[in-house]
């Protein structure tokens, strides 16, 4: 797998969100991986909200799905992945998280596309948050791209959505903990009881004399807490909590009959935060107008994560595509 250097991020100047404010300076950093740009179909994979532009290789959070010979196999396409600006993967901090909506996010990443001479993307593929920055790239730019590909996500966040984001955020600014505490809440959104059932099943670390389920949960708050910038844990829960491309705009319908591009949705069975009845209103709403559009499931007791675990059930529904 052919990794390029980037020595330095695009810098967009003058940048004024949708709230008015106004950036100065946003170096927005990205990676490529796989043929050479321009030399083969191109692939935008989105990150979540924890993770970054670093998809596949060493330390690649998605490398099941991407790489040599793997379902989106970097001997056949040029990957793109960028960076949310303030997800703490350089040196830029965004601490007004307030400032910015999902589709501040797609405007950035669209501008990088076309500083990078790029006219339209085979596929664009992300998950959870990166999947509705997905969503929200199509309705601002309708031919960018010939496959939309969402994935344990939706084009809005629900009332459900908004409710836990309005719950980290709280945690966030007011816990002793912020990190760990809010990581604690958001893994009880991540998985599901079945899957929390089958992994520990009320047994006892008998080291810290707690139940498993609690050492499993403080380990990954401490995790975290090592890993992460609390500014960027903000602004990534600012963004999975404004998802909507309706907002201030056209229905979705009005936006959808815009794009020619194939639409794939791929939900989760048992995903208690972008639920799998959402995902089949979407698609029956597009159904109405839009053929080439495509829903399946990922069956999993393990809740909204799955799309990080059930990599053959992913690679099975993605492989017509790629």
């Amino acid at each position: 797998m052919k990794l390029e250097s980037i020595p330095n991020p695009i810098i967009l100047q003058n940048f004024t969100t949708e709230s008015g404010a106004l950036y100065n300076s946003i170096p927005l950093s990205f990676a490529l991986f796989g043929l050479p740009l321009h030399s083969a179909p191109i692939i935008l994979v989105n990150h979540a909200l924890t993770g970054n532009a670093q998809v596949t290789g060493e330390n690649g959070w998605w490398n099941d799905l991407i790489g040599e010979g793997k379902t989106i196999d970097t001997n056949k396409y040029s990957v793109l992945a960028f960076n949310v600006p303030g997800n703490g993967n350089d040196s830029f901090s965004i601490e007004n998280y307030q400032d910015f909506t999902t589709r501040d996010v797609a405007r950035i990443f669209l501008n990088g596309i076309e500083t990078l001479k790029i006219e339209q993307l085979y596929a664009i593929i992300g998950g959870s948050v990166g999947g509705g920055i997905a969503w929200e790239m199509l309705a601002l730019a309708p031919n960018i791209t010939q496959h939309l590909i969402p994935i344990a996500t939706d084009w809005k966040s629900t009332d459900w959505m908004i409710a836990n984001c309005f719950l980290q955020e709280q945690i966030l600014n007011n816990s002793s903990k912020p990190i760990e505490d809010a990581r604690i809440h958001a893994m009880l959104c991540y998985r599901s009881p079945e899957s929390f059932k089958e992994k520990f099943q009320r047994t006892i670390n008998q080291d810290l004399l707690i139940f498993n389920i609690e050492s499993w949960l403080a380990h990954h708050g401490n995790k975290l807490q090592k890993r992460y910038q609390l500014a960027s844990y903000k602004l990534m829960n600012q963004l999975l909590k404004t998802i909507d491309i309706t907002r201030n705009g056209e229905d979705f319908k009005t936006l959808m009959l815009k794009t020619k591009a194939d639409i794939h949705i791929i939900a989760i069975d048992s995903d208690l935060f972008f639920t799998p009845k959402e995902n089949q209103e979407t698609f029956q709403e597009l159904k109405k107008f839009k053929d080439n559009v495509f829903y399946s499931e990922i069956n999993s007791v393990h809740g909204h994560d799955a799309f990080l675990i059930e990599y053959k059930q992913l690679d099975n529904l993605l492989a017509a595509i790629f």
